[in-house]
């Protein structure tokens, strides 16, 4: 009994080993052909864990034929792949990577191409525009609408410039960096303010390569994903003259001002015009109500016998004369 039981142990073992060989096995010969060091085992655990084999030994056969590390304690193993593709990363994009940085000599290991990965960056186009500077407009008509830069002079002539950025990316910031964005924001203040610092719009369109001259001493780059190559001024056109522009508008500004002032002047002198009106005719309604008085004081003045009348006094005199 325990003899039967064994065998169909066994014959059970066999057969799921049959069945994940016929399954596989086409995978694990193509992996030992490459030298890529992919054990059947590693397939059937890729099978229960929902990896998919065939990337992960592509990815292995690329790696061992590119001449890479693929050693299971420091190089591209296989649980490092099956980590990174569990993890939702681009196990492809990153070996296409560290091959093109391989063949270009470029510092890239695994672990640092995996974590640009996982950033959500495209490390394959990293490594690419480290190898093949890219060109980035400034400013970029797809993000902001905006084709020229608008810039002043001191002698208040507008200039707009429209400038390209010739980067590169810098692998080391990659992860934390600032992306283009920042990049074309900063080219863009330093454009500016290197005209707006200048004497006149001649000395700009003079000489040019005074402006990048500036703008690339001041390390714009800084703390950002990418390294400028250079930086170069496509097109300068001389816009309107702000500066008389806006001593007009000023010198209009000052001259409604002092209507405004005269006006308030007047009105002042208006007010005050008819306040004395006011007030001359509130003296004369009181010289007629003093007047009104007059009479009936003098007839109190008669009744009380304060006030003789002369012509009593005059034919009393004469009456007494006759007598």
């Amino acid at each position: 009994m325990v003899i039967i039981v064994a065998f169909l142990v066994v014959l059970f073992a066999a057969l799921i080993l049959g069945f994940f060989f016929v399954k596989y096995g086409k995978l694990w010969f193509q992996a030992f052909m490459s030298d890529a060091d992919v054990k059947l085992v590693n397939l059937i655990r890729m099978h229960f864990t929902k990896v998919n084999p065939n990337v992960i030994v592509q990815a292995k056969v690329m790696a061992a034929q590119a001449k890479l590390d693929i050693g299971r304690d420091s190089g591209i193993s296989t649980h490092r792949l099956e980590a990174h593709y569990l993890a939702g990363g681009n196990v492809m994009n990153v070996i296409h990577a560290i091959i093109a940085a391989h063949r270009a000599q470029i510092a890239l290991d695994f672990d640092q191409a995996a974590a640009i990965d996982l950033a959500g960056r495209d490390v394959l186009d990293a490594v690419q525009t480290s190898v093949y500077p890219k060109v980035i407009d400034c400013p970029d008509p797809k993000r902001s609408g905006k084709t020229t830069l608008s810039a002043i002079t001191k002698n208040g002539i507008e200039l707009r410039v429209r400038a390209r950025v010739t980067v590169r990316t810098n692998i080391k910031q990659l992860i934390g960096g600032a992306t283009e964005d920042t990049i074309i924001a900063r080219v863009g203040e330093a454009i500016i303010s290197s005209i707006g610092s200048a004497a006149s719009h001649f000395d700009v369109l003079e000489n040019p390569d005074m402006i990048t001259k500036v703008v690339l001493s001041r390390a714009l780059d800084a703390q950002t994903a990418f390294e400028i190559v250079s930086i170069d001024i496509a097109d300068i056109d001389v816009g309107e003259n702000i500066g008389a522009r806006l001593q007009s508008d000023q010198a209009e500004a000052d001259t409604r001002v002092a209507r405004a002032k005269a006006e308030r002047r007047r009105a002042e002198a208006i007010a005050q015009e008819q306040q004395m009106k006011a007030r001359v005719s509130e003296n004369r309604s009181r010289l007629v109500l003093a007047e009104a008085e007059v009479p009936k004081a003098m007839a109190e003045a008669f009744l009380a016998g304060r006030i003789i009348n002369p012509n009593d006094e005059k034919n009393n005199e004469h009456r007494e004369l006759n007598r």
